[in-house]
């Protein structure tokens, strides 16, 4: 199956939420990647026939469905925030759409549902309601009652935002099996980046209403095309350093010199912006052979890791001479000082490069710079 956005927009007033875009999703899981008003949801309401796109089209296998209302689509969507008939049992909840759409017995309807509940790990509580549930499974019965249709097009906004940490990684993985065993178009939105790679297949990476780069998930995240996409598909978003290329050497705006490394020595002479994702840096020579002088600004201590916040003082005459703010991804709890002196290390090989209009120049080789 295949849906094509061709020259589709969203408008409202003088308010552009989406800007005419040309996308094509097809059977498998396509995720939407973006920051919160990128304009995955405005996109998925229009693919939904929620809304109208103000130009441009909607075509589904080669039928135009721009103008087909949402009762006519073979559409499921599941929200951010779980929605449930709070009069009606678990098994009436998923029954609800396939008894809407009639034509099919009462036990048919009930086999559909038990595979869908069983497949959701809800099957034993079929028989209450859904105040008696806890917030992930009134989610899993949600997104039950999506499954239980067998549309088309199955889409899924930000559907595990809301639950605890645990419960999304297993649902996470629980859905990208289940998302691989269906013959339907699956588009899930989502603001995180290790989502993303989570579920993998293709990404389509949007930022304030357009769409900046789609592809293989794994081909996106190692070859972003723009220091924008290098950013979103980064948490934290990827840290940028100033640099000049000077013969066959780098210079940092800080001062440090070092060899052009093997992937940027087609680079020509001039301003770049290096890009370094948190996990690849750090304060040990293992994470490489260059030295950075740097000062903690913020110690942010998450679960297992440490975000270091710092700052690298610029040398007056290189580059704009400004400081450099830059985070690392320790893992551990580490104690530091704000104002601690502390040397940041990093390896050239797993630096990208962009030049000064934010297109991407060089790429470390695929198996340097794998995900953190």
């Amino acid at each position: 199956m295949k849906l094509e956005l061709q020259g589709v927009s969203k408008r409202v007033g003088a308010e552009s939420y989406l800007y005419p875009l040309e996308l094509t999703l097809t059977t498998g899981l396509n995720v939407l990647l973006g920051p919160t008003l990128a304009g995955k949801t405005s996109l998925m309401r229009l693919i939904a026939g929620l809304d109208k796109p103000t130009t441009g089209r909607v075509v589904l296998n080669g039928q135009d469905v721009t103008g087909v209302r949402v009762q006519k689509r073979s559409v499921a969507f599941v929200y951010q925030q779980f929605i449930n008939y709070p009069s009606l049992s678990v098994f009436d909840n998923i029954a609800s759409p396939l008894r809407v759409r009639g034509g099919l017995s009462r036990a048919q309807i009930a086999e559909r549902v038990q595979r869908a509940a069983t497949m959701m790990r809800i099957d034993p509580f079929l028989g209450r309601l859904p105040a008696e549930l806890s917030g992930g499974q009134q989610q899993r019965t949600a997104i039950a009652r999506a499954l239980v249709k067998e549309a088309d097009v199955l889409l899924m906004d930000e559907p595990l935002v809301n639950l605890d940490y645990k419960l999304r990684e297993e649902l996470r993985l629980e859905m990208r099996s289940i998302f691989s065993s269906r013959d339907a178009i699956v588009v899930y939105a989502t603001t995180e980046p290790y989502e993303a790679l989570l579920l993998g297949g293709t990404v389509s990476v949007l930022d304030k209403g357009q769409v900046l780069q789609s592809g293989s998930t794994l081909e996106v995240y190692h070859h972003p095309d723009s220091q924008r996409v290098g950013e979103v598909f980064s948490d934290p978003p990827i840290n940028l350093l100033g640099a000049t290329v000077e013969g066959s050497q780098l210079r940092l705006e800080s001062g440090v010199t070092f060899p052009l490394p093997r992937h940027m020595q087609a680079l020509g002479p001039g301003p770049y912006r290096l890009g370094l994702r948190a996990g690849h840096a750090g304060l040990s020579p293992a994470h490489g052979e260059v030295a950075v002088p740097a000062t903690v600004e913020l110690a942010e201590i998450s679960g297992s890791e440490t975000f270091l916040h710092l700052g690298i003082a610029g040398v007056p005459g290189v580059g704009q001479g400004a400081p450099t703010h830059v985070v690392a991804q320790l893992g551990g709890v580490h104690p530091f000082s704000v104002g601690q002196d502390v040397t940041l290390h990093l390896n050239p090989k797993r630096l990208f490069a962009f030049d000064p209009g934010g297109r991407l120049r060089a790429a470390p080789e695929r198996g340097v710079a794998a995900p953190a």
